[in-house]
């Protein structure tokens, strides 16, 4: 069975951090773009960040540049969100996606996904 399991989020006070992970089963992500979403209470859902097969990564939500960190391991099939500097506008579901190389910021584009996990920031 494919499939991806995001984990790590949580409550946190304004300021703080968090990591979240997205891990693969079934399929290897190697060759796999992996993209992290967010939906906010009320909102749509947007993309954040995403990172190409080739482990560079693109960001697609201005708010987060230079907080937010997306990383790629490997061996353990998993991709990580380093979240920092978390302000109460970050307070959202996080669902990491999966489609093969290319990020796009268009979630249609995604053939697997997460059952998300939520984040909420507020102190």
């Amino acid at each position: 069975q494919l499939q991806l399991v995001e984990s790590g989020g949580g409550l946190v006070q304004p300021g703080g951090s968090l990591t979240l992970s997205c891990a693969a089963s079934g399929f290897s992500l190697e060759t796999y773009a992996i993209g992290w979403f967010r939906q906010a209470p009320g909102k749509e859902r947007e993309g954040v960040t995403c990172i190409h097969y080739t482990n560079v990564e693109a960001t697609y939500a201005g708010s987060v540049e230079g907080r937010f960190t997306i990383t790629r391991h490997t061996a353990k099939n998993t991709v990580y969100l380093n979240l920092n500097s978390l302000e109460p506008e970050d307070t959202a579901i996080y669902y990491c996606a999966a489609r093969e190389y290319w990020c796009t910021p268009n979630e249609y584009d995604y053939v697997y996904w997460g059952q998300g996990t939520p984040v909420t920031v507020s102190s």
